[in-house]
């Protein structure tokens, strides 16, 4: 179980920034495992004894239904999406991500490439930094708002490691740019734990704003070509909240998780009808240790 506690303290916050809404595990590792820190009870002792560390991160998450920034744009399918992380003890991390949708085509439509850094500081290090680089790269030939994505993070835990909250800053580029604000908080509250395993509930409660460009469809064609549908957002105002409620097992390096997600959109001028939404998730993961 060590791996676990030491990999939690090594990982970093970092925001989601593409439109598909993703359940907490499909968000940065960094979430996924932060709530294992609170397992150890001698974290420093441990940090000191070691110098360097390397991981990789396994996940595979399914969410049952498919939604754009909370928006519901008609169509009725499930996405999957792997990815592989490398974390190491000086606080880089790396991760190679995709997403597959049941009734788009190409089904496999984005994959993502991250690099980032990130530290603690402050009394005690409840206080963590960290800025990050990913790239996307589409798997269709429409003309895709953006490429890029800069992110800097900061983020505050408490003493017990039971509470976190995060306030991100994102710059997207390509052929459009844009920028984003997102606010993450979250609750860990252990229901059973043993030496081995551990169960808890994460609530997590997420807002975004911003005044980028947000992609609505895929999937819609007229006269046989695929047209995307753009709602622009020119003027900076909230975007979407989600409420997560995750029930989290955790069994030596496996981890496994079922959630229920909540979406409450705001509508953005031009946007009428917009209703808040709701879905499944469940993803399994494994640790490496290297």
């Amino acid at each position: 179980m060590k791996k676990l506690f030491l990999l939690a303290i090594l990982f970093t916050f970092a925001v989601k920034t593409h439109a598909q809404d993703t359940s907490p595990k499909e968000q940065e590792t960094d979430e996924i495992i932060d709530g294992l820190l609170e397992k150890n009870q001698n974290i420093d002792a441990l940090l000191k004894s070691i110098s360097k560390l390397q991981f990789l991160y396994l996940s595979m998450n399914y969410n049952n239904k498919t939604y754009f920034s909370g928006r519901d744009i008609g169509v009725n399918q499930y996405n999957l999406t792997p990815k592989i992380s490398y974390m190491h003890s000086s606080g880089i991390y790396a991760s190679l991500s995709g997403i597959y949708y049941s009734e788009f085509d190409p089904n496999w439509d984005l994959t993502t490439a991250s690099i980032g850094f990130g530290k603690d500081f402050g009394k005690q290090k409840k206080l963590r930094y960290n800025g990050s680089y990913s790239r996307y790269f589409y798997n269709n030939s429409l003309d895709n708002a953006y490429n890029n994505v800069i992110n800097a993070g900061l983020a505050f835990r408490n003493k017990k490691r039971n509470f976190s909250s995060q306030l991100s800053l994102s710059y997207l580029f390509g052929n459009q740019d844009g920028l984003q604000i997102a606010s993450t908080n979250y609750l860990l509250i252990n229901l059973i734990k043993t030496a081995k395993a551990q169960l808890s509930l994460k609530p997590q409660l997420s807002i975004v704003a911003g005044n980028q460009t947000i992609e609505l469809a895929r999937n819609y064609f007229f006269n046989g070509h695929p047209v995307t549908v753009y709602t622009t957002n020119s003027t900076f105002d909230l975007i979407n909240t989600q409420i997560n409620f995750p029930l989290d097992f955790n069994y030596k390096s496996f981890d496994f998780e079922l959630g229920y997600n909540f979406n409450f959109p705001n509508a953005l001028k031009g946007e009428t009808d917009v209703k808040n939404t709701s879905y499944f998730n469940f993803s399994v993961a494994y640790l490496i240790n290297l």
